[in-house]
């Protein structure tokens, strides 16, 4: 049987370099007063940031950074920031992350733009950030747009010996293509790293303390702040939360169960609908979706075009629209066509939109290449094949539809350029501010446990909750989950321990 591991924190965001315009806005942010950096980085959290108009409404700037914080003469990076101002008094800057790991924060902005609350508009600077190895900051560069292409399409057979070795073999050219094309940065794009980054651009922004909203990894991402800098976390939410305790293997069950249940209640949805193409019970549709991705494999099913569609791209385009209930009227399309019709135009427009493809072949983003190295440098699961084939076989009674997908991680990153970063914090982020920590109770890439697990291990972790479906919650649930939100980050009022939405 067929299976491709995946990881799926949150979708691959669009994007596009911000060009610079040449008229400078009013002034540059000194960074006069706040800094706190450690001995030999003393310039690169006094750096004053020169912003410029690059869109509607926006201004961007280029920030430096170091290439390792462990040497401070080791050269430096960018990273790409994007602000929206605050439209009333402003309270100070408030950093936001959507996830990936791989995902623009500077595109990002844009969207929490028009979808914040108008209290946070009013009281903070919204600042996206691409952090280091993503986009439009320095950047990690693997294959070229055709074999990326090739790569991420391909379906592997993992219950034998020789496609695991096929596996493993495609895997290690990928890290050695992203050695070879990024350079020593490939072993700098850990989150540990990203976290003393959002530091420096703390104190290169003005701030005493760093305010921050991160959704999905971004939780991970800020838990790791405040674990490094506790003195330091502001007001900082943790929406779509990960259990920083957690193994990859118990990362990857949680993942393919958290996924399956979404697909169930999709399935439920779909069959209280007059036009569903799954029919019988529930158990019976999911049954048939796992035939649609079986059958992807032993005949990859034709579009309309001169593409075909492996069931590794079916599996991306049935766990795309599993991200939001928003979404399902378009996998029952998607469903209904390759069912009713053999042709799965609509799976394929749902996979390259998760792998950020475009029609032309390019890739809008280098989320792919971001969301592995970081991953590799991270965590990473066992190698041994006897390992994985046990761990797979716990997957799939968890999960017996979609749990193969998430099996035999190890893979991944079991040649990989470069080692697994050190841990240098406490978890628990012992003096930290409250941190407020959000889960869904249906959230498909987070499941809701993980936020209990954040809240459980942050010593000042808040858990509020959300009953509902779909992958985080602030804009897009409900008027008690952004009255929490904004009422913390705007005034300071800390959400009951344990509020449920």
């Amino acid at each position: 049987m067929a299976a491709v591991a995946v990881l799926a924190l949150t979708l691959g965001a669009c994007s596009g370099t911000p060009g610079k315009s040449a008229t400078p806005v009013d002034e540059a942010t000194a960074a006069s007063g706040p800094s706190g950096g450690p001995e030999g980085f003393e310039e690169f959290y006094s750096q004053d940031l020169e912003w410029s108009a690059c869109s509607s409404g926006f201004e961007c700037a280029t920030a430096d950074a170091p290439l390792s914080w462990d040497d401070a003469d080791a050269g430096s990076i960018e990273l790409q920031l994007k602000r929206y101002r605050a439209t009333g008094e402003k309270q100070g800057s408030l950093l936001v992350n959507p996830g990936g790991p791989g995902a623009s924060g500077a595109t990002y902005v844009e969207t929490v733009a028009e979808t914040y609350g108008d209290r946070l508009k009013e009281s903070f600077d919204l600042v996206g950030f691409d952090p280091r190895g993503v986009q439009a900051s320095t950047e990690v560069i693997c294959f070229d747009d055709a074999a990326k292409d090739a790569y991420l399409t391909e379906d592997v057979d993992l219950s034998t010996d020789e496609g695991i070795a096929d596996a493993r073999a495609d895997a290690q050219a990928w890290g050695e293509a992203c050695a070879e094309n990024t350079g020593e940065l490939l072993g700098e794009v850990d989150t540990q790293s990203a976290a003393k980054d959002m530091d420096m651009l703390r104190s290169a922004l003005g701030d005493e303390e760093l305010n921050y909203l991160g959704a999905s990894y971004g939780t991970d991402l800020g838990a790791t702040y405040a674990g490094l800098f506790p003195e330091r976390a502001g007001r900082l939410v943790l929406d779509g939360a990960i259990d920083p305790r957690l193994t990859p293997q118990e990362m990857s069950q949680g993942q393919a169960v958290g996924f399956e249940n979404g697909l169930r209640n999709y399935v439920e949805d779909c069959q209280a609908g007059p036009e569903c193409p799954l029919t019988g019970s529930v158990d019976d549709g999911l049954e048939q979706v796992r035939r649609v991705l079986d059958q992807a494999h032993d005949r990859p099913y034709p579009t309309s075009g001169d593409r075909v569609v492996t069931q590794t791209l079916a599996f991306y385009g049935v766990a795309m629209p599993l991200y939001s209930e928003d979404w399902w009227p378009m996998l029952t399309q998607a469903l209904d066509e390759v069912i009713n019709a053999g042709t799965a135009d609509m799976l394929l427009y749902l996979a390259d939109l998760y792998n950020d493809r475009n029609a032309d072949g390019s890739f809008a983003s280098n989320s792919t290449e971001a969301f592995t190295a970081v991953n590799c440098l991270d965590t990473r699961s066992s190698p041994d094949v006897e390992t994985m084939r046990k761990e797979a076989a716990e997957i799939e009674a968890a999960a017996p539809y979609l749990g193969s997908f998430f099996a035999y991680g190890g893979i991944s990153c079991a040649d990989w350029p470069y080692p697994v970063a050190e841990r240098e914090y406490d978890m628990a982020a012992p003096g930290a501010a409250p941190i407020v920590v959000i889960g869904t109770t249906g959230d498909t890439a987070t499941p809701y446990v993980w936020a209990e697990g954040l809240a459980e291990t942050l010593e000042s972790g808040v858990l509020v909750t959300y009953e509902g479906e779909g992958h985080t919650a602030y804009t897009r649930s409900n008027d008690c989950i952004s009255d929490a939100v904004e009422d913390y980050l705007v005034e300071g009022t800390v959400p009951e321990d344990g509020l449920t939405c």
